[in-house]
């Protein structure tokens, strides 16, 4: 396999400056180059204010480098239309956040077509949204809305959203965070069972030493300079 095919995201030099009134730029990020391996559980580590969720945001096709190159698959977010940032977005890329941002009105089920609906997905939506609340373990919560859900259920109903129309990637930003320690254990199990069942990428973002092992690839953050890289065979 190639470089690019080993690899779904490959950034070199990547910077974010941020205006500040009067004064200098602050930069949130320095000058980063990160590899993303395909089909594996990546995780951004690192304090509030380290940069982290800046990186995922500019990796994620949410923001644009002030600096460098990020590619995706082979192409280049840096130089791309916002068009076609949004296309990518829309069909390829999946996003799972603290909030879990469930629509309260709908059940576990409707939440999880209303991402179909978004996605344009053509294949059989019954069939699929059955198929992802029973790999997050909720296939017998189908009819329950969010507000008859603890949070770690309605965390796993924002993960079967996110990945039901088969993206390429996930992008997890601090997705444990409101959640108790078994109970985001538990989150981090699911996300090795869809690495391993639906061989999608998962890139995620932490501050918990705890959820570490989970990790295929760990990357250390601090103050917009990636500090460390580890790699572990589970």
């Amino acid at each position: 396999m190639s470089y690019i095919d080993d690899n779904i995201i490959v950034g070199e030099n990547i910077k974010r400056a941020f205006p500040i009134a009067g004064r200098e730029d602050f930069y949130a990020l320095k000058g980063m180059d990160i590899i993303i391996p395909r089909g594996r559980l990546t995780i951004l580590k690192g304090r509030s204010g380290s940069g982290k969720t800046t990186l995922m945001n500019i990796i994620g096709a949410l923001d644009v480098a002030t600096e460098g190159n990020v590619h995706f698959d082979g192409e280049n977010l840096s130089t791309m239309k916002e068009r076609d940032r949004e296309r990518l977005r829309r069909y390829e890329m999946g996003y799972v956040f603290q909030s879990v941002g469930l629509i309260p009105i709908m059940s576990a089920y409707e939440n999880v077509d209303f991402g179909l609906r978004l996605a344009d997905y053509k294949e059989n939506h019954d069939e699929r949204i059955r198929q992802c609340l029973d790999m997050v373990g909720l296939g017998d919560r189908l009819l329950h809305v969010p507000q008859e859900m603890s949070g770690g259920e309605q965390q796993r109903v924002a993960i079967a959203r996110a990945i039901a129309h088969k993206p390429k990637i996930i992008y997890a930003d601090e997705p444990t965070g409101a959640l108790d320690t078994l109970t985001g254990l538990s989150v981090m199990k699911v996300f090795k069972e869809l690495v391993e069942l639906e061989g999608i990428t998962i890139v995620m973002t932490t501050h918990d030493p705890n959820l570490m092992e989970f990790g295929d690839v760990v990357y250390e953050i601090e103050d917009g300079e990636i500090i460390g890289r580890e790699e572990h065979t589970n």
